[in-house]
């Protein structure tokens, strides 16, 4: 049986989401290097994370093949050539958003760190504040976890010392028991050829005995 079409949303768990992020993030750089070399073509990866931490791949270097890309769009032979539709979009402006926005990000990164919280106003520090109450409410969570599977690891650990122990003391007692009952053999045998020796001893004192009378 098939498996059902898994429908895409946000992930709602925020280190789910981060591992998820991640994982995906390097099979996607991955796969981008694979293209460039496998089929030797120019390839540009730009990705921006939630926290705004920029990572990006270029197999020519990333503003190089944007320039390439800005002259694509503006060469009007290039636009019949590869047929790509006549746009006003100036790629300068579009870049000097995306900078803007990821500056905007690294802003908010250092508030959440605690930095620059002079210029925000009351409303923004509400929210800044509710963001981090929710961060420590899943660190909290995350670090009770790892504590409780510390605790599980190390009553397992426990457990087997107490098994190997429990075996330890058995093989002890059976060696102590194999030992013990040597010795018995060995007191035995030692007993039995001194009775031996003293009927021997009778024998001959009756014996002289005989020849005196």
């Amino acid at each position: 049986m098939g498996r059902g079409r898994v429908e895409l949303k946000r992930i709602e768990n925020k280190i789910n989401r981060q591992v998820t992020f991640s994982k995906r993030r390097n099979g996607l750089l991955k796969k981008a290097y694979e293209l460039s070399v496998l089929c030797d073509a120019e390839v540009a990866l730009i990705i921006f994370s939630s926290r705004g931490k920029l990572y990006e791949f270029g197999s020519s270097g990333v503003s190089k093949t944007l320039e390439r890309y800005q002259r694509c769009y503006c060469s009007p032979q290039q636009n019949v050539a590869h047929q790509i539709p006549d746009t006003n979009i100036n790629w300068s402006e579009e870049i000097l958003n995306l900078k803007a926005k990821y500056e905007s990000l690294q802003r908010t990164q250092r508030h959440l760190l605690g930095e620059d919280l002079g210029a925000l106003s009351l409303k923004e520090l509400q929210n800044l504040e509710k963001q981090l109450e929710g961060t420590l409410i899943q660190t909290r969570l995350k670090k009770t976890q790892v504590m409780v599977e510390q605790m599980e690891d190390l009553r397992r650990k426990e457990r087997h010392l107490g098994d190997m122990n429990t075996q330890l003391k058995v093989k002890v007692s059976l060696e102590m028991s194999l030992l013990e009952g040597e010795g018995h053999h060995h007191n035995h045998i030692h007993n039995h050829n001194h009775n031996h020796n003293d009927n021997d001893n009778d024998n001959d004192d009756d014996d002289d005995h005989d020849d005196e009378d």
